[in-house]
């Protein structure tokens, strides 16, 4: 349970802190105003959110404020901004595994250290898919609406208020939970984490 605490925390401060230093750069000072573009995970945890994740399994993190009227180009802007959070876990991810191999190969009887790199690996990687997912309020969401036109936008935006139901019949109703979770945390958390331990394999 440390571990897991410890990843889910790393992960969460990784993603927020994308999306606030990716805003910033494009000109939106809304999240540095507000201090997010720091690493401290005191300034990017919900409370709520977090004692939900240890209760329940699922929680959030604090939302990143974005302001697109500062973003010369709002839809380009947009969509990095939006992807930075996913894409910081899934570099995490990455750069973790190399670590893991190090841990492993060195015999040295660091059992907890794999733990907890198998950990922030996965947690990362669950991350990174789950927040490409194209329901509101997640980031996959975001980038369909930077991509689309504005009239659909504003279409969009008139069922954004029900993402939250959706998640709540996704995780409460065993049959969907299944059916929609499912294939996540067997077949495509496990093909990403081989993909990457490939690409590291052809270097270590």
């Amino acid at each position: 349970m440390p571990y897991a605490l410890f990843a889910i925390i790393l992960a969460f401060t990784i993603h927020e802190f994308a999306h606030a230093y990716v805003a910033y750069k494009f000109g939106d000072p809304t999240a540095y105003q507000q201090g997010r573009v720091t690493l401290n995970p005191v300034a990017h945890l919900d409370l709520f959110g977090f004692i939900l994740i240890i209760l329940a399994g699922i929680g959030w993190a604090k939302p990143v404020p974005v302001n697109r009227y500062y973003f010369k180009n709002p839809r380009l802007a947009g969509v990095l901004v939006s992807l930075a959070g996913p894409l910081s876990n899934l570099l995490l991810a990455f750069l973790c595994i190399p670590l893991l191999h190090i841990a492993i190969q060195s015999g040295l009887g660091y059992k907890g250290i794999v733990e907890l790199l198998l950990m922030i690996i996965q947690i990362n990687i669950v991350l990174f898919i789950f927040n490409l997912v194209p329901l509101p309020p997640l980031d996959g969401y975001r980038v369909i609406e930077d991509l689309v036109s504005n009239r659909t936008r504003a279409k969009m935006s008139q069922y954004e208020q029900y993402g939250i139901f959706i998640f709540l019949l996704i995780f409460l109703i065993p049959p969907l939970n299944k059916l929609l979770l499912g294939p996540l945390f067997q077949y495509f958390v496990p093909a990403v984490f081989r993909a990457l331990n490939t690409f590291w394999n052809l270097f270590l």
